[in-house]
Parts: C-alpha cells; sequence; structure tokens
C-alpha cells in the first residue's frame, strides 16, 4: 500500500503526536496536556505527516525563527523539529520527501536559512545542513573550585535578587532579546516558550515544579535587569552533611560583569557542592572564573544548531565583519540521499562578498572562484564557530587560490564563540 505524505489537520494531532512520541521511544500514550500545548504550538500549515493505511508513521514540522547574527542582527529561518519515521517504515524516503517539500517552501517565501537540532549526527549533512554552534556542559566541584567562602555579594556594587515566575514572565522576554543582539547564534523565544518554561503552560500531566530564579542589576543601572539565572537544587544529604547538586536551566546576560555575578552568586549558596551547568559556549566564562579551573570537568562536548543555507547572498549580507575583504564562494547544493543525487539547491552558485565592520555586499558572479564549498561547509562557516582552514584540510572546502582560507577565516571568524541556548 503506497504511503500518503501530507500536510495534518487538526484532526490528525493525536495520532502524529503518537506517531513523534513512538519514534522518540517515549510511552505513545497521548495526554490531554500534550494536546493543548500541541494545538498553541503547531504552524498545521507547516506540519507534515506519513500515513499508512491512516495510522501517522512519520512526522515533521517547520515554524518561523529568527536567528541572531554577529553584529547584531537577526534573519529569518525555517526552523525544523519534531523529525521522526517508526522504526517499521524506514528507509522508504519519507524523511527525504518532508524535508525536501519544507526547504523548497522556504526557499521561496525567502527565508535565509534553514535550522534544526540533530539527535542524530550523520542524518543531516546529505539535506545541506553543517553544525553551526557547538555546546559544553560542565560539572563544577564547589569546594575544590578554590572560592572565598565568605563572597556575600557582587563587587561591583550591583545586586543579585530573588524572583518568582511572575518576575520571570514580566522581566524575562526583554532582557533575552537584549542578550539575543549581543550574542549570535541565539534564536528567538516566543510568548509559548516563555509560558512553557514558566509553568503556565502545561506539557504534560507531571506537576510542574518552581525553580529557583534570581536577576542580576548593576549598581548604575536605576533598577534595570541585566541578567537572569533560573536553576534547580536536589535535596541530598548524607550523614548530616549536605550533598546538594545546582543545575542551571538558564544564565543569560547582557554583560560580562551580569555572567560573573551570577555564576559566583551559585556557586557560593550554602549546602551546593556541585553545580551542572547546563549547555554553555565552549568559550563560556566560567572554567576560568574559578581560582582553581580543574574543578569544572566536561560532561558534555557537542554540536547544537544546524544551518543550512537557502539565499547565499541574503545570509551574507545580514551579518558584519571584523576586517574589510572580498572573497568569491563557489557553493555547491546537491542533495545526495541513498547514492541518489537531486537537481541543484537554492544555495547553489557563485557569490562576490564584499564586505567589512560596517556590513557587506554579496551578489552572484561569474568572477574565477577563491574557495569552493558545499553548503552544509557554508552553514558551518556562517555564524563564525567554525575555521575554514580547518575545512580544507579535512577536504571540506578547496582553495582555488592560495590563502583562500585563511581570508575567510579573517573575514568570518568571531571573537566570541556561536551559542545556542535552547533545542527546539
Amino acid at each position: 500500500m503506497s504511503l500518503d505524505v501530507r500536510t495534518i489537520t487538526e484532526d490528525d494531532l493525536p495520532g502524529w503526536i503518537r506517531a513523534r512520541r513512538t519514534g522518540y521511544l517515549q510511552s505513545p500514550a497521548v495526554s490531554e496536556a500534550e494536546l493543548a500545548f500541541r494545538r498553541e504550538l503547531m504552524d498545521f500549515p507547516r506540519a507534515q505527516g506519513a500515513f499508512d493505511d491512516g495510522r501517522c508513521v512519520a512526522t515533521y514540522r517547520s515554524f518561523t525563527q529568527r536567528l541572531s547574527v554577529p553584529g547584531g542582527a537577526s534573519v529569518t529561518a525555517n526552523a525544523v523539529s519534531n523529525v521522526s519515521v517508526s522504526a517499521t517504515h524506514r528507509r522508504r524516503g519519507l524523511l527525504s520527501r518532508m524535508i525536501d517539500r519544507d526547504l523548497r517552501e522556504a526557499a521561496e517565501r525567502g527565508d535565509a536559512a534553514a535550522t534544526l537540532i540533530a539527535a542524530e549526527y550523520p542524518i543531516y549533512g546529505r539535506f545541506g545542513f553543517g553544525p553551526a554552534t557547538r555546546v559544553t556542559e560542565w560539572e563544577v566541584d564547589v569546594p575544590r573550585a578554590g572560592l572565598d567562602p565568605r563572597h556575600a555579594g557582587p563587587g561591583d556594587g550591583g545586586r543579585v535578587d530573588y524572583v518568582d515566575v511572575a518576575g520571570l514572565r514580566e522581566h524575562g522576554p526583554a532582557l533575552y532579546e537584549r542578550v539575543r543582539a549581543a550574542r549570535h547564534g541565539l534564536v528567538d523565544r516566543t510568548d509559548v516558550w516563555w509560558r512553557r518554561n514558566t509553568g503556565a503552560l502545561p506539557v504534560d500531566d507531571v506537576p510542574w515544579a518552581e525553580p529557583f530564579a534570581v536577576v542580576y542589576r548593576p549598581a548604575d543601572g536605576a533598577g534595570r535587569i541585566d541578567g537572569l539565572l533560573v536553576f534547580t537544587a536536589d535535596d541530598r544529604w548524607e550523614a548530616k552533611l549536605p550533598h546538594q547538586t545546582a543545575t542551571v536551566l538558564d544564565l543569560v546576560a547582557v554583560s560580562p560583569a551580569a555572567e560573573r555575578a551570577l555564576w559566583l552568586f551559585l556557586l557560593s549558596v550554602d549546602w551546593i557542592t556541585r553545580v551542572r551547568t547546563g549547555y554553555r559556549a565552549p568559550d563560556d566564562l566560567l572554567p576560568d572564573l574559578l581560582p582553581d579551573p580543574r574543578a569544572a570537568r566536561v560532561v558534555t562536548d557537542a554540536d547544537l544548531l544546524w544551518l543550512r543555507p537557502l539565499d547565499v547572498p541574503a545570509l551574507l549580507r545580514s551579518r558584519t565583519y571584523p576586517v574589510a575583504g572580498s572573497l568569491v564562494l563557489d557553493v555547491t547544493d546537491v542533495t545526495d540521499v541513498t547514492g541518489v543525487t537531486g537537481p541543484a539547491g537554492p544555495a547553489a552558485g557563485r557569490f562576490l562578498l564584499e564586505a567589512g565592520p560596517d556590513g557587506a555586499s554579496c551578489t552572484r558572479t561569474a568572477r574565477p572562484a577563491d574557495l569552493s564549498l558545499s553548503a552544509a561547509a557554508l552553514g558551518s562557516l556562517f555564524l563564525g564557530g567554525e575555521s575554514a582552514v580547518r575545512l580544507a584540510a579535512l577536504g571540506r572546502a578547496a582553495e582555488e587560490r592560495p590563502g583562500a582560507a585563511d581570508r575567510a577565516d579573517a573575514l568570518l571568524r568571531t571573537g566570541r564563540r556561536p551559542w545556542c541556548a535552547d533545542i527546539f
């Protein structure tokens, strides 16, 4: 029997959720809370499912996202999520059919790029996605860190205060948008995101437990909030001694002073002997804030946000560049699924980038190429977290003119690593 791949309707939603949960090896039971949550979350014209005799066996959805880029601007991205294929229906081209349609529609809309968080590494490179940000998670042995046990607050005259979930909803969105303008790689947080993460929109039938939250106010800010920390703590004691672990759910800051103050606050809370940092940028300040950085043990180091160029000129024009220069990029964009080569994708072509600290122009050109690379490789380079010299060494980019990879790095690399704080 042929498989029907189509846009889903609200009536399809319970079966679609069941298929997604099955594909993710979660209990297939669908709760009323999750149904309500998904109804608010879904953009139904951009949600697809594959159906076999009426049963949903594969899921896919996309939605509009804003991605911050170097220089403080944002681009519109087609965010891909909830991709699953039931184990009974693998290797039948279902993902290819859904993602090809979605990416064509995204290119027609004028989206600059597509983004996703890859549950499995090998899948998405063949669709033109490249890993664009990495994350590191540390576990800090607080007693070993060597911090001053007399720490009682920021040394810069600022202050740290607890807030409740109402305060999170009030102050969080505006603060996060300020952070996004200062840190590339972050994606926007919708009203649904804030309601979900402050307990106002349950995701399942498990009771929501309110976390701890604090904000940082600088000394000269007239009450302005420059940082936010959300964390949980377990309740573990042994032989009348505390062995509590604090787990960071969110830490965003507009300034290094705010970031330092929030980390030092958390590491000084009585009874906390370990801190799990959550997913941070690889160049996060934390380890070197400690008198003994070896007290911070890396427990995760992995890719997170993947990026696929759709409109190369719009994408490269959207960001700023640390130095002035020009570069001709020859981009190949060919989908190759199970050895079958498809037609050229929207990112294919030769492009002249003329860039500098104040912005850039990018146009199609017939000039000889300086650097040849795939759309996936350009996706990895765009936010500044990967090196063209390294990709050339790996065979994923080719210098057509000597020194082109060094020139690409001079233009594209950024002083701080890109960071995506959220999984979507």
